[in-house]
């Protein structure tokens, strides 16, 4: 019994390491692109996928319109993806340009923008493609930053994604805290690591000769599987927190396990295609970028993590309290994983300057972690199919 539980304690320590690596490195601040002391000189394009957004797509436009941009150096595109309302004509209205898909596989936001930018990159001259949802609302700064990044001669550029609506209700307010953790530890981490920050499928750009050459990602999750695409061509996506995106969280648990279960599934379906791939290159060219996408599509995630540690030693504490068998350093260990999981996401916040209400929707994160468990266990071993579903927006303006 002893000789399990220090097999299964050395086995979790890996994966707690790797997420304790990617927590360290996030302390470094990012650093500053100056960018009031350059004329903006790249040529954007705008691409928005929208399916049935009539409620949001045009205070979306107008946003962008206002940008802190040179007008000539830009412009909007919206793909209104088998739209059964107004969604094409709000848009028209705002003065996007408007592209109307109604053939061609209908799944989601990956097929939308492959159609999308097969259409507009052949037609519109651009140095960048900037990816926005339907509901996203920019800073006024987003292009300003992004074309200081194209300068510096960086490929892919994931903006910081924050949520917009976390008053809405207790799972907004979760999502937002968990987005703040994330985007520092998931994303300026790898950032700072020399590693590939996540392709968070909004707020994102990308040197338009990278969209020619490689297209989107497929699949229920699109941009988790495009970023593994752009790994195994050497390209990894840099962190940029000054270029800010704000967008809604599912405000339901419906809506939510909707959303979920198609990532869950999604990154499971892209992580079997593409582990052994990116395994076999990051050996062969001894690349620690494709190392960290191999460990990311292999390893448990954190809820996993935490629910699976903290049901161990809740089983070690019963039967040393029955029959005290394990050395207390091995009891040790064990605590040592849980505190260290549990402390993980308030240092996060820490490190954000986060406040005090975010502490308290993080606390909150048992009960999402017991929930994304009982998901991901759905999405591994599930035989019922998972298609893609609209996550309804429109919740404030």
């Amino acid at each position: 019994m002893v000789t399990l539980s220090l097999i299964l304690l050395l086995f979790l320590s890996a994966p707690v390491a790797y997420l304790m690596l990617l927590a360290l490195a996030s302390a470094r601040p990012p650093k500053s692109n100056r960018t009031e002391r350059r004329e903006p000189k790249s040529r954007f394009i705008i691409a928005i996928p929208a399916h049935d957004e009539e409620n949001v797509i045009g205070a979306t436009v107008r946003r962008l319109r206002s940008l802190d941009y040179p007008e000539n150096l830009y412009s909007i595109h919206v793909v209104a993806d088998y739209c059964s309302d107004r969604t094409a004509e709000v848009a028209r209205q705002a003065e996007a340009v408007v592209h109307e898909r109604n053939e061609g596989p209908r799944t989601g936001k990956g097929a939308a923008l492959s159609w999308l930018f097969r259409k507009v990159l052949a037609e519109f001259p651009a140095d960048g493609v900037v990816v926005f949802d339907a509901d996203t609302r920019v800073d006024s700064q987003f292009l300003r930053e992004m074309d200081a990044r194209l300068s510096q001669g960086d490929r892919a550029i994931q903006g910081q994604h924050i949520i917009s609506n976390p008053h809405m209700g207790w799972f907004p307010a979760l999502t937002w805290a968990m987005f703040l953790v994330d985007n520092r530890f998931q994303n300026l981490g790898r950032s700072n690591l020399g590693w590939s920050a996540k392709n968070m499928g909004d707020s994102i750009c990308f040197r338009a000769d990278v969209l020619r050459e490689l297209g989107w990602g497929e699949g229920l999750t699109e941009d988790y599987q495009f970023r593994q695409k752009l790994l195994l061509h050497g390209i990894r996506i840099v962190y940029e927190p000054a270029a800010k995106g704000y967008g809604e969280a599912p405000l339901t648990w419906l809506q939510a396990r909707a959303q979920r279960a198609r990532w869950l599934r999604g990154t499971r379906d892209a992580s079997r295609q593409l582990a052994k791939s990116l395994i076999v290159e990051a050996i062969k060219r001894g690349d620690w970028a494709l190392f960290d996408g191999a460990l990311q599509a292999n390893l448990p995630s954190y809820s996993t993590l935490t629910i699976v540690s903290l049901a161990i030693l809740v089983i070690h504490l019963v039967v040393q309290f029955f029959v005290p068998v394990f050395p207390w350093s091995l009891l040790a260990g064990w605590a040592a994983i849980v505190a260290l999981l549990f402390f993980y996401p308030l240092v996060g916040l820490l490190f954000e300057n986060a406040p005090l209400k975010a502490y308290f929707a993080i606390l909150t994160g048992p009960i999402f972690i017991v929930w994304r468990t009982w998901l991901a266990m759905n999405a591994r071993f599930g035989k019922s199919p998972v298609t893609w579903i609209r996550t309804a927006h429109g919740g404030q303006n």
